[in-house]
């Protein structure tokens, strides 16, 4: 297919709809395939569980604790896809993942779009199908947490800045329509996950403006409705919760996790400063073999007023990420969109010997980190049923890899980004099959498993609940069995038993728990062990499952006998 054929089939919203369903493709798989993951998607699954069961929209809450760690926007949008596909009490994990899904196609929308109208309709698109298949994005688009969304949101808002920016430097008026994207976007991200869009979307406008000389493009943006847009946004629920918690959630939620993350390293999330440097060849994969170029147009093109967006977009806040002392691998997601931007305007122009064998190089590279990733997941932790996803995975990372690399010597860069992107996409979904065939760090799943084998599970109402456990008191095992869920430790254990309620004991715990039973003469019977590892601990674990003793049948003596 020639390129204006190509051209014409990605025109207007074709090719942003063909990267939104490409991202859809890309991170179904995790969303399908994955147990409930430990510990902070449990948390958000578990939390918005309680809020449908509460009828409590306004206070977020795990189990009987406060959860005021970020705003409510992310348990709103899980709550209404629950409401609409399953229930609470399904205990199933994906119609909690919908939202991250949406905001991960949301990205690569809103990618396209900016894309097309800066640098045409064919890089639109490849920038669009670039940030939605990068691991990073594709993964978290199949957990339920903040990170997808909150990028769909930040790079909707930054794609509307672009456009205004443009049109202010051709001396055009900006579209209202755009103004209300950005002000819409930057309150979508403050509804999600508080300032954070904010540090992306501020950082950039400060420096193009120290750039330019000239800070009266920002005039344009509509500031007079835009600001009230957004504190109608965020305002109704920041009062609500305000009034609901006498001010606590801002002292928990600013005060203690956002100023503990400024101040040190948050819940020991530390690392290094370019440490997202370093990690940036495999989470953008499979397009890392664009990296070099991508960075070569930051630099040379930077006249360009589009190149120049994209490099304010992304240059102050992937600093302030670098020095921040409390790192996560997927902080920098939001900047991912002026990455793939980049790559896109790269393949605009013939790339050079030096970024091509670079990136060629990277691309091998981050292919056999997956790959030994794989390997070791397999060794340490594998079953037989993992094998063969495990060598799809194998197979799918290394053509993607070396496969585009060599596409990428030969010039044939778009052909090159293509094989990678098809292939790296086949890759992630083996490798969520693998993860999910890796059966000793399913801890919780085979737990309720156990439990319903012997008809303890709490849903089954064989037995009365809840369920107490010691040790492991991990969010998805509360998950999957429910908010009175009693984590507790063996005194606790032999209570439940003694109760009538099953209880599930560590080996850690396994002396105190006999030493109890023995003070207190309470009866059980271990039905079932359960041997795994847990990987938010890093310890191996062996639990056992005890029913309580079931009373003995009542008899009958009929007078006379």
């Amino acid at each position: 297919m020639t390129r204006p054929n190509l051209d014409r089939h990605l025109a207007g919203w074709r090719g942003p709809l063909l990267a939104a369903l490409l991202t859809l493709v890309a991170g179904l798989p995790s969303l399908l395939l994955l147990p409930p993951l430990d510990r902070d998607e449990s948390r958000y699954a578990q939390a918005t569980s309680q809020m449908l069961e509460s009828g409590d929209y306004v206070d977020i809450r795990f189990q009987d604790e406060p959860r005021w760690k970020k705003p409510v926007g992310i348990y709103w949008m899980q709550a209404a896809t629950v409401a609409a596909t399953s229930s609470a009490e399904a205990r199933q994990i994906a119609p909690y993942r919908l939202p991250s899904l949406a905001g991960a196609m949301l990205a690569a929308l809103a990618c396209a779009w900016v894309g097309s109208a800066l640098f045409g309709q064919r890089a639109g698109f490849l920038a669009g199908a670039i940030l939605g298949t990068t691991f990073l994005l594709s993964s978290e688009a199949g957990i339920a947490k903040t990170d997808a969304m909150l990028c769909g949101a930040v790079t909707l808002s930054m794609a509307a800045l672009a456009r205004i920016y443009l049109a202010t430097q051709a001396a055009e008026a900006p579209k209202r329509l755009h103004k209300f994207l950005f002000w819409g976007g930057l309150g979508l991200s403050i509804l999600i996950k508080g300032p954070i869009g904010l540090i992306v979307v501020a950082p950039a406008m400060v420096m193009l403006s120290i750039w330019d000389r000239d800070i009266r493009w920002m005039e344009r943006l509509g500031w007079g409705w835009g600001l009230p847009l957004v504190a109608l946004i965020v305002g109704p629920w920041a009062i609500a919760i305000t009034i609901a918690t006498d001010g606590g959630f801002w002292r928990e939620a600013v005060g203690h996790d956002l100023g503990g993350k400024i101040t040190g390293a948050a819940e020991s999330h530390g690392g290094f400063i370019g440490m997202y440097a370093v990690l940036a060849p495999l989470l953008l994969f499979p397009a890392t073999l664009l990296l070099p170029a991508a960075l070569s147009t930051g630099w040379s093109r930077r006249a360009e007023p589009a190149v120049r967006f994209m490099v304010c977009w992304l240059v102050p806040a992937w600093v302030i990420f670098e020095l921040a002392p409390t790192k996560l691998w997927h902080y920098t997601l939001p900047t991912f969109g002026a990455i793939a931007l980049l790559m896109a305007a790269a393949l605009t122009q013939p790339i050079g010997k030096i970024s091509r064998r670079i990136g060629a190089g990277l691309g091998v590279w981050a292919a056999l980190l997956i790959c030994a990733i794989t390997v070791y997941g397999l060794t340490a932790y594998g079953t037989s049923t993992a094998q063969t996803w495990a060598a799809l995975t194998i197979v799918f990372a290394a053509v993607a890899g070396v496969g585009g690399a060599l596409v990428l010597l030969n010039r044939a860069a778009v052909s090159a980004l293509l094989l990678a992107i098809v292939f790296g996409v086949l890759a992630h979904a083996s490798l969520a099959g693998t993860i999910r065939q890796l059966k000793p760090l399913s801890v919780s799943p085979l737990l309720v498993k156990a439990l319903e084998q012997n008809g303890l599970a709490p849903d089954q109402g064989l037995t009365p609940g809840p369920v107490a456990i010691t040790t492991f008191h991990e969010p998805s095992f509360v998950f999957l069995t429910g908010r009175d869920t009693q984590l507790t430790d063996a005194a606790g254990a032999v209570r439940a038993l003694s109760e009538g309620r099953p209880a599930i004991v560590e080996a850690r715990d396994a002396e105190a728990f006999r030493q109890q039973m023995a003070a207190t003469g309470t009866v059980g019977r271990a039905v079932s062990t359960v041997q795994g590892h847990n990987y938010s601990s890093g310890d191996d674990v062996v639990l056992t499952v005890y029913a309580p003793q079931r009373p003995a049948p009542e008899t009958t003596i009929e007078p006379g006998r």
